[in-house]
């Protein structure tokens, strides 16, 4: 009757091991969070990389056929963000800037892109707040035409800018 007692009391976890346990996983809840938080910055300025270089592309095609970049300059757009997000703009078409270059989002976005043209060289800007911080970052193209052959650069902000 004795030993039944005493597998009985032997049950369960001590208040000590669950602590332990909480401790442990509230360690890795420490680690884990800035990690995952730092992927989703990664993974949300992407966006600003992909259309630059589809910009780029649009330009360059111009410039084959025109043999100049598009020299109009394209507003920026979408006009106004909200909760740091950008809804869908309509209006890329009817600025003859945009339409030149054959480029629209269509599909709410975290930048704002602008464009300034010339016949040799032309810049594009992409700023947005991925955090809702008010620190805005900005990815930059820069095409010139080396020798009569368009050729484009995009620089990024700083790993921590924002």
């Amino acid at each position: 009757m004795n030993s039944l007692r005493t597998k009985l009391k032997q049950k369960g976890f001590t208040l000590i091991e669950l602590m332990i346990v909480v401790a442990i996983i509230g360690i890795l809840a420490a680690v884990a969070i800035p990690a995952f938080m730092d992927y989703m910055k990664k993974s949300k300025k992407t966006e600003a990389s992909l259309q630059l270089n589809k910009l780029a592309k649009n330009d360059k095609v111009y410039f084959v056929t025109n043999a100049s970049f598009v020299t109009v300059n394209g507003a920026a757009k979408p006009a106004s963000a909200t909760n740091c997000k950008y809804s869908v703009d309509s209006t890329w078409a009817s600025d003859s800037g945009w339409a030149a270059l054959d480029f629209q989002i269509d599909e709410p976005n975290l930048f704002q892109y602008s464009y300034t043209g010339g016949a040799s060289s032309a810049n594009a800007n992409a700023v947005g707040d991925l955090d809702c911080d008010g620190t805005k970052i900005t990815y930059g193209l820069f095409m010139t035409s080396p020798s009569g052959n368009a050729a484009m650069s995009i620089t990024e902000p700083p790993p921590n800018s924002d």
